[in-house]
């Protein structure tokens, strides 16, 4: 009995890093556990300085956006999408939009750090935002390549720190 339609979504927020498709695959594998749907959501947003000179038509944001959850979903799951799986492109700012969502949702899965400048930080500032504020619960996925990156460096730390 498929009791899925009537349960609220995992809701995984997807802006095309590699924590971002790992979020999704974990969400795949969470509903299966719970026989929940699944809700991809990439939010898009013209920059703060876009001052509406560029014409929409050769650059769309929400085209772009949309190419970017095709793409990660594609990456996520190369053999075809999960059936329970939805997507929504919104309009906004991605932590606002993923706020809003999880009013209406059983649990919000997000990547650890998405696309921004600070490499060093262990959460982005669209993850920190909703685990203060989301109204279900969050759980935060460090992208799994990060952590075979870390191991490999620890690897040849140890491998370049002189023995006495």
């Amino acid at each position: 009995m498929d009791n899925s339609a009537n349960q609220r979504p995992i809701v995984v927020g997807v802006d095309g890093s590699r924590s971002s498709i790992d979020a999704l695959r974990k969400a795949a594998e969470l509903a299966d556990v719970f026989n929940a749907p699944i809700e991809a959501i990439t939010a898009w947003q013209f920059p703060i300085t876009y001052d509406q000179t560029l014409p929409t038509g050769i650059w769309s944001p929400e085209g772009e956006a949309a190419d970017t959850l095709s793409r990660a979903i594609h990456e996520a799951f190369p053999s075809g999408k999960p059936e329970n799986l939805t997507t929504q492109i919104a309009a906004g700012p991605p932590a606002a939009v993923l706020i809003k969502k999880s009013e209406t949702a059983s649990m919000l899965v997000l990547g650890s750090r998405g696309r921004g400048g600070f490499a060093g930080l262990l959460l982005g500032s669209v993850s920190t935002a909703c685990t203060q504020h989301a109204h279900c619960p969050v759980l935060v996925m460090h992208s799994m390549k990060s952590q075979e990156d870390a191991s490999d460096t620890e690897r040849l730390d140890s491998e370049l720190t002189p023995t006495a």
